[in-house]
């Protein structure tokens, strides 16, 4: 019997014919499928702007909150230079004293400064029963020993403290008060003036905004190398 390709020589070069052109086309097909997949210059381009627009979008609302920016603004350069004259003239001032107490707590001794604002609203106390209500309170929060917010006063001046505080009166906590000013007045207060968040008051900057950004911190390696091959051809 005769080999079916002798019977069938067409269909064999029919075949022959068919198992080349599938060579050839194969590599052709994935080429255009490879270069359908990668992203071109321009499509590369839009990434990029896409990337820094969300960037500066995050930080600026991050940055701009509008309570920050109105805090910023409710406090004019001069009003903040005025705060270096003295301790007192920062004390008395509202924004003054905010700020202060923002630095404060940036080193962890806000403690001194609330003590203070509590021994100023305890004197103004017009009863007897609301001076002993704060009176009792302001020594259980910073004077007694182990108090959650206790303040650094020397031996003296707490046992002085401890006896006036059994029968509690508008000068109660004074020698405590005062010596907790002049600590801050003396340390504290010129950090303060060194800060960049007074610092930056002085010159109108808004003290929770960076003068510079940096709008790259969102990129990863990977995002960088897909772009920077096209930088050439922009």
């Amino acid at each position: 019997m005769e080999s079916p390709l002798l019977l069938f020589p067409q269909l064999n070069i029919s075949a022959s014919k068919d198992k080349s052109y599938y060579k050839v086309m194969k590599p052709a097909h994935k080429e255009e499928t490879d270069k359908a997949s990668k992203p071109g210059a321009k499509q590369k381009r839009n990434r990029l702007s896409l990337l820094l627009q969300k960037t500066e979008f995050q930080e600026d609302d991050h940055l701009g909150k509008p309570a920050n920016l109105k805090k910023a603004a409710s406090v004019s350069p001069e009003e903040a230079v005025k705060w270096g004259e003295s301790f007192d003239k920062l004390l008395s001032q509202k924004d003054g004293l905010d700020a202060f107490t923002k630095f404060l707590k940036t080193e962890f001794s806000e403690e001194n400064i609330e003590f203070w604002i509590a021994c100023e609203d305890y004197k103004k106390s017009k009863t007897t029963h609301e001076l002993l209500r704060k009176a009792k309170s302001i020594y259980e929060t910073f004077i007694q020993k182990d108090a959650p917010k206790e303040v650094n006063l020397d031996f003296h001046t707490k046992e002085v403290t401890s006896q006036n505080i059994k029968q509690p009166i508008t000068t109660t906590f004074d020698a405590a008060q005062s010596t907790v000013y002049k600590l801050m007045e003396q340390d504290s207060y010129p950090r303060f003036l060194r800060s960049d968040l007074y610092l930056n008051l002085v010159k109108g900057r808004n003290p929770s905004r960076p003068a510079m950004r940096r709008r790259s911190r969102s990129f990863t390696v990977n995002d960088f190398q897909d772009v920077r091959s096209d930088f050439t051809i922009w």
